[in-house]
């Protein structure tokens, strides 16, 4: 058996050189980069889980979440009735009890944006960043932004900028997109998984993986597109999308309920076209009464990666195919695979790690919603878009699994 630390090393080897053949250029690769990226997600995770007074911080925050699920339950009861109500029926409605969380919190992100209180936390990381990786104002607010809006809200903060980034920075704006979660679903999620991690702060985590990925992503982006040119603010004045606290509430009620809707709609089609795919894969013959399944192709496909993570192998294949259904499908449909699975079948160890692994948007659908969602903010620049997104969704899904290595090594 290899040891621990030899695998992580691997690990370590692999999640770089595997973006290399993706560059652009591998003669101007600035490897600089690369360790500054990988030490700064090492000291981030060591101080976002491992310091007293952050952990503290972390536990009021898990509180507040509790009164956001009391609070979002109270207004789907009274809209849909018992239906809404999650707390007093055995089994969770998916669409009255976890999709009204989603609206709620865009609306609260919204608000605590235009106070001013979400920007100030995202200037000092994307000040931190800038420094580092040698980007822009615009880059560094927009990479930053995704850790508490959405993958397409975030380009927005940056909208009258988007014309003039560079290829480059186009990448960088979609790889942070893809490799973070919204602050509007984490709350969703942490209803979808709190059975399966009852002494886990699950909302400490899903923070973690997103802060964790921006610096990841920033990094591969560099990697795949190597350039110095820098898009900057014109004397410091950052966009500002809200008029007032009514403005964020009203349009972020909206934006959350668009969210909503299509993450509702896009589960409904996705599980129904596996349901079609195994169907037809059942079909096939295996020895040993192996039936054939999405899931089981996916599994053995990326099981290597959820080893390269740091986990051991005897548990790889059920890593690997919440991963495959992850990139294939959405983070969704795994996270609510991943709360199904029974007791032991996953270590703890193994089950964090491979939840930071499912920690993002990198899926195919999630490329087609950049796209148009940016698009349509610069229609001009949409050739270029679809020639980043495929580096993107590469560098997104590497960025996810290099935030589990990352969390394999400190925990």
């Amino acid at each position: 058996m290899i040891p621990f630390f030899v695998q992580i090393i691997i690990g370590f080897l692999f999640f770089i050189v595997i973006a290399i053949p993706f560059s652009n250029n591998i003669k101007i690769i600035n490897y600089r980069y690369i360790f500054l990226g990988i030490f700064f997600q090492i000291v981030l995770a060591l101080i976002l889980l491992k310091v007293p007074f952050i952990t503290d911080l972390f536990s009021y925050l898990a509180n507040g979440v509790s009164v956001l699920q009391q609070a979002t339950n109270e207004g789907s009861k009274f809209v849909f009735g018992f239906l809404g109500d999650s707390q007093s029926s055995s089994a969770i409605i998916f669409a009255f009890a976890i999709l009204p969380v989603i609206i709620v919190m865009s609306c609260i992100s919204a608000v605590l944006w235009f106070w001013g209180i979400l920007p100030f936390i995202v200037n000092i990381f994307s000040k931190i960043c800038q420094k580092l990786f040698n980007i822009g104002g615009p880059i560094g607010l927009g990479s930053a932004a995704n850790i508490f809006v959405g993958q397409v809200e975030a380009p927005l903060i940056i909208r009258p900028y988007l014309k003039n980034l560079s290829k480059k920075e186009l990448l960088i704006i979609m790889t942070t997109g893809m490799a973070t979660v919204a602050g509007s679903v984490m709350v969703a999620y942490v209803n979808i998984l709190e059975d399966s991690f009852k002494d886990v702060i699950l909302i400490q985590h899903f923070l973690t993986a997103s802060i964790l990925s921006v610096p990841a992503a920033i990094m591969y982006s560099n990697i795949m597109i190597p350039s110095n040119e820098i898009t900057d603010f014109e004397n410091d004045n950052v966009p500002k999308i809200y008029e007032s606290t009514m403005d964020a509430i009203t349009r972020g009620t909206k934006d959350g309920t668009n969210i909503a809707v299509s993450v509702g709609a896009i589960l409904i089609t996705f599980i129904a076209l596996v349901y079609i795919v195994d169907s037809f894969l059942g079909l096939i013959p295996l020895p040993n009464d192996i039936e054939l399944s999405l899931q089981l192709i996916l599994g053995y496909i990326f099981a290597p990666v959820a080893w390269l993570m740091g986990i051991p192998w005897n548990e790889a294949l059920i890593s690997g195919k919440l991963l495959g259904i992850k990139t294939a499908l959405n983070e969704f449909v795994a996270y609510q695979e991943l709360s199904q699975i029974e007791s032991g079948i996953l270590s703890q160890k193994s089950m964090l790690i491979t939840f930071y692994g499912l920690c993002g948007f990198a899926n195919f659908a999630s490329v087609g919603i950049l796209i148009s969602g940016i698009a349509s903010m610069v229609p001009e620049r949409k050739n270029d878009l679809i020639d980043v997104a495929f580096k993107a969704l590469v560098g997104a899904t590497l960025s996810s699994c290099f935030t589990g290595l990352i969390i394999a090594c400190v925990i």
